[in-house]
């Protein structure tokens, strides 16, 4: 879903990402067929059982695939306790070495002006933590996905791409921080309040840019063409009550191998974006079954419900800083040479407090999004009515997803639903519509 990826970018700020893992040098494969093929036992029939249909489906993934897409998706069990323990680290050494101080001074050394104070702070320390982080933002990033086969960029193109995150984390930053501390600094009673709702608002305002002005500054965004594509989208765009007129392609192939659709913006810049690999790869009942699920979101006002989820973490996350920050700093304060709440040498500890914040709420945030795009999931099914589609789409997810997690790994890790419950779902959503899918022509065929 397009608002995950979105909140993810937008909250670089608030939380750093780092990451290692290790695995086989084998790429996933790399062609389709143009049209869906339907496993026996999958056909819709008399004898249609939604438990046979969702392991013949599994069946269809080799072994060898499995346990490559397993092994990728488990080794992000570890990323997570691993980016968070050097997040705390690289935190815990600015402020221990005073190295967040002596960037204070420097600024306060260059202009008078708070303002420019906090942009200047901000470019040191952008500048420090992207080099102590870079060895494993490059594993992570680069090694890694290359090592799994899900990556395309050469060495040269993916640093332009980090490099334009860092402008982008940075032009983001020179705007927020700067009047986080302001209010701090004027309301200094319940600046954690007004600090929460301009965080919400600004991040929202960039939520509803980002589709027009940041995203195409790492792909290519242009009008899909394609009749034979957009036709049928438009058509199941029209028949949901969408004004749509447009559906738009991005050439994700440049960086990845990962087949994806999302909605993103909000208001007049909301669209719905299919990246290139689902293009070259899906077949037209798969691309049909995720262009509904992203409908689906659209429908369901998602981009605004999980605005208004992140509104309410914001709101907790800035009363945890109203009480930590002033606990923290009058333990340690004199030490660190922090002066105070409003002192943008304690900097560090704000992206360190929220490390173990959004670290221990991990198993909320990604039931969040999972219930949401359950909904969808099933909004899309209803929608297309491509259930054979839609398990072709989450067998193709299957790549670099655990397919099969128990439910408690499912509950704290996965952030989507599992191939095997999303598989399950369209089989049952199948033997739920046994009429209709023997009666629409060409529904069911393609057995081998």
């Amino acid at each position: 879903m397009s608002i995950r990826v979105l909140m993810g970018v937008l909250f670089l700020l608030l939380i750093s990402s780092f990451a290692a893992g290790a695995g086989p040098d084998v790429p996933p494969s790399s062609q389709m067929p143009a049209t869906i093929t339907v496993p026996p036992e999958a056909q819709a029939n008399s004898n249609f059982n939604a438990d046979a249909a969702t392991e013949a489906y599994l069946a269809e993934i080799p072994a060898a695939a499995r346990a490559r897409s397993d092994a990728y998706f488990e080794g992000g069990y570890w990323l997570l306790l691993w980016d968070f323990l050097y997040g705390v680290v690289v935190a815990l050494l600015l402020l221990h070495f005073r190295w967040s101080a002596t960037m204070r001074d420097f600024s306060e050394r260059v202009t008078r002006f708070p303002v420019i104070h906090a942009v200047v702070y901000l470019l040191q320390y952008l500048l420090v933590t992207s080099i102590l982080i870079f060895p494993l933002a490059y594993y992570e990033g680069y090694v890694r996905e290359h090592k799994y086969g899900l990556a395309n960029q050469t060495f040269g193109p993916w640093m332009g791409d980090q490099f334009k995150a860092l402008l982008v984390n940075t032009v983001v930053g020179a705007i927020i921080v700067p009047v986080l501390f302001a209010i701090v600094r004027r309301l200094p009673k319940t600046w954690w309040i007004w600090g929460a709702a301009v965080s919400v608002a600004f991040f929202a305002f960039l939520a509803m840019i980002a589709p027009v002005f940041i995203f195409p500054l790492f792909n290519k965004i242009k009008t899909l063409d394609d009749p034979k594509v957009t036709v049928p989208i438009l058509s199941l765009a029209r028949a949901n009550g969408i004004p749509a007129r447009e559906v738009y392609q991005i050439d994700s192939s440049r960086q990845t191998t990962r087949m994806s659709a999302n909605v993103s913006g909000m208001g007049k810049t909301m669209r719905i974006t299919i990246n290139d690999n689902l293009l070259r790869r899906g077949s037209p009942e798969e691309i049909q079954s995720v262009m509904g699920h992203e409908m689906g979101h659209y429908v369901l006002n998602h981009v605004y419900w999980g605005t208004l989820a992140n509104g309410v973490l914001f709101v907790l996350f800035f009363a945890l800083l109203q009480g930590s920050l002033g606990w923290a700093i009058r333990v340690w304060g004199e030490k660190w040479n922090v002066r105070g709440v409003s002192d943008l040498a304690v900097l560090p500890l704000v992206f360190l407090i929220s490390s173990v914040f959004f670290f221990v709420l991990t198993p909320i945030t990604n039931t969040l999004t999972r219930t949401s795009e359950h909904e969808a999931d099933m909004y899309g099914l209803n929608s297309s009515r491509q259930p054979d589609g839609f398990a072709q789409a989450a067998i193709h997810l299957a790549e670099y997803r655990k397919m099969s997690p128990g439910p408690i790994e499912e509950w704290v890790f996965f952030d989507h639903p599992s191939g095997r419950t999303r598989i399950h779902d369209a089989m049952t959503w199948k033997a739920e519509n046994l009429e209709l899918m023997q009666s629409a022509p060409g529904r069911g065929a393609g057995t081998r």
